[in-house]
């Protein structure tokens, strides 16, 4: 989580910096923070563009992480992505896709939808506190059938 915190600290939307590493068998696969697409202005540089309250001119973390992963024909299935936050629905929808099989965040996000779609995909979801991955019981967020 310390590497996650660090990749952080490059963020360029000052409105939530974010940092995500993808692991796989104690190997850093990629990493991320939260900024615009490659190539083009920063929040930073430019302001965020903000809609319905988001910053719609960056990507997440675990966006980033991910398509840089992909980028570099890596592949993430069978991985634990670490993120200082819990990711967004969106963001957990691409973890799913890419075959990520454990998330690990520290701070809180408000997506409930988020955990539900972890919950019907079978992903392992830990809380890091205090030096120590608590993991998250999933079940009040099961889909029924």
């Amino acid at each position: 989580m310390q590497i996650a915190h660090m990749v952080a600290t490059r963020a360029t939307c000052p409105r939530r910096s974010v940092g995500a590493v993808i692991v796989l068998e104690r190997r850093i696969l990629a990493t991320g923070y939260n900024g615009a697409p490659s190539g083009l202005a920063h929040c930073t540089e430019v302001g965020c563009h903000i809609v319905a309250g988001h910053c719609i001119r960056a990507l997440h973390a675990e966006q980033n992480a991910i398509l840089q992963a992909a980028l570099n024909g890596v592949s993430t299935r069978g991985a634990t992505i670490y993120v200082t936050c819990q990711p967004c629905n969106h963001c957990a929808k691409m973890i799913i896709n890419a075959g990520i099989q454990r998330v690990v965040f520290e701070g809180d996000y408000p997506d409930p939808f988020a955990l539900e779609l972890f919950a019907e995909a079978g992903v392992a979801l830990g809380r890091f506190e205090k030096g120590a991955v608590l993991p998250i019981d999933l079940t009040p967020f099961q889909p029924e059938r």
